[in-house]
């Protein structure tokens, strides 16, 4: 008897489970990545007095929030903002566009920091400094980009 009860009861606690795992990840998908954030802006001086190796870290972090973030500013700016916000209809086929533009996405990304990774090393350390500081303003004019709306 008490071998059906503990296999009833664990019968039940493994279909919970399943249950509870199956509604992980469902519900509205944000058309910017929570992952696209910097955690801090520098000036000119603050770069010039890092090694090129930092330099070069934050050059490819930079890249990579702008690749995630430009293609979407018709949409959003900030993390976040999900299609369901945006009046697209959260279905099927719209969930797989937003899935395979993002797995693209990180395909390029990975391709693109690869070069990076081997190319940059060569690159002259003022030019770096030049790119980082642009790619700033770039994401700071963002902030102001609802301003244009």
């Amino acid at each position: 008897m008490k071998s059906k009860i503990f296999l009833l009861s664990f019968s039940l606690f493994l279909l919970t489970g399943v249950g509870f795992a199956q509604k992980k990840g469902k519900g509205p998908k944000s058309i910017i990545s929570d992952k696209v954030t910097i955690s801090k802006y520098h000036n000119k001086e603050e770069l010039e007095r890092l090694q090129k190796g930092d330099l070069i870290k934050l050059y490819e972090e930079r890249n990579q929030v702008l690749a995630c973030t430009l293609p979407y500013i018709a949409f959003a700016t900030k993390p976040g903002v999900t299609m369901t916000a945006l009046g697209i209809p959260d279905n099927n086929d719209n969930t797989k566009a937003l899935d395979d533009q993002f797995e693209n996405t990180d395909d390029y990304l990975e391709n693109t920091l690869e070069f990076q990774r081997k190319f940059l090393p060569y690159g002259d350390t003022k030019n770096l400094i030049a790119a980082i500081l642009f790619y700033e303003e770039i994401m700071k004019s963002l902030h102001q980009y609802n301003e244009f709306r």
